[in-house]
């Protein structure tokens, strides 16, 4: 009996977290209404197993959602978390406290953090992911950079910092402006402004928007149409992060917890 309300938690939690996943890559957007149908269900199953079968856990329980709540709440007010983002990592709290072990036993061993903070192992394998997204962002750069020989950044952006640029390169690539232009889901990581001169100049940009948007590539396409600068420009796809948190919350789940098994790699264990 047991085995079937741990299964009803995680499938409805694989369920709602890949909609919300397709939903927010598709429209950058994840009704709340995702949230409500997912937070009843998963408090009740996960509320009901635990006074059935293991009552000594439920302090435990509300101890994990009162955490991941904080801190998910820590992040959203820092600017490191979307809305839906801290809701989908509170739900989660609701529905998988702890690694469901008796049900998929990970490849690893579960550690520690996964025995009692089930949400924040989801979390740092999400953050590993994108870590891991922008070394392959920063190797796409550096081979186009081999393969044209063309450098990398021109005219007013060779001046940038070297750290702007670092962040640059390790979540965007060069693409012709059309491409900006069509996909509504490509954001530009420059922008050009007119100085005293009349002069355009090129800056970097670090974090993409959705407001704003039409207008620098209204901008970047004049300046490309009069001469000015180059049909390649900077630009990010910018995968949501909730992509990665549900990605973080399968290999949770069938592979355990990431970092864990990194740190007991290196240490021999």
């Amino acid at each position: 009996m047991q085995l079937l309300f741990t299964g009803l938690r995680v499938s409805i939690s694989l369920f709602f977290f890949i909609y919300s996943s397709w939903s927010d890559y598709k429209t950058r957007e994840v009704s709340n209404w995702v949230w409500v149908l997912y937070a009843p269900p998963a408090f009740t199953l996960t509320f009901a197993e635990l006074f059935l079968f293991s009552p000594d856990l439920l302090p435990f329980y509300g101890l994990c959602f009162l955490l991941t709540s904080a801190f998910a709440i820590i992040l959203f007010y820092a600017g490191a978390f979307g809305g839906a983002d801290a809701k989908a990592l509170m739900c989660l709290a609701l529905a998988l406290p702890f690694h469901p072990q008796h049900l998929v036993t990970p490849l690893f061993d579960v550690s520690p953090m996964m025995h009692l903070l089930f949400p924040l192992t989801v979390f740092s394998n999400s953050v590993l992911l994108a870590a891991l997204s922008a070394i392959y962002m920063l190797l796409h750069n550096l081979m186009w950079r081999l393969r044209n020989g063309k450098p990398l950044f021109e005219g007013d952006l060779q001046s940038a910092s070297a750290a702007r640029k670092l962040l640059v390169l390790m979540t965007s690539y060069r693409v012709p402006l059309e491409k900006l232009k069509a996909k509504w889901h490509i954001y530009p990581m420059e922008d050009v402004e007119k100085a005293e001169d009349g002069k355009t100049h090129r800056k970097l940009k670090l974090f993409p928007r959705d407001e704003g948007r039409e207008a620098i590539v209204d901008r970047l396409s004049k300046a490309v149409w009069a001469g000015e600068i180059s049909e390649l420009v900077w630009a990010t796809p910018g995968l949501p992060m909730l992509i990665f948190v549900t990605a973080g919350l399968i290999i949770a789940l069938f592979i355990g917890d990431m970092v864990w098994a990194m740190v007991s790699i290196l240490m021999g264990g």
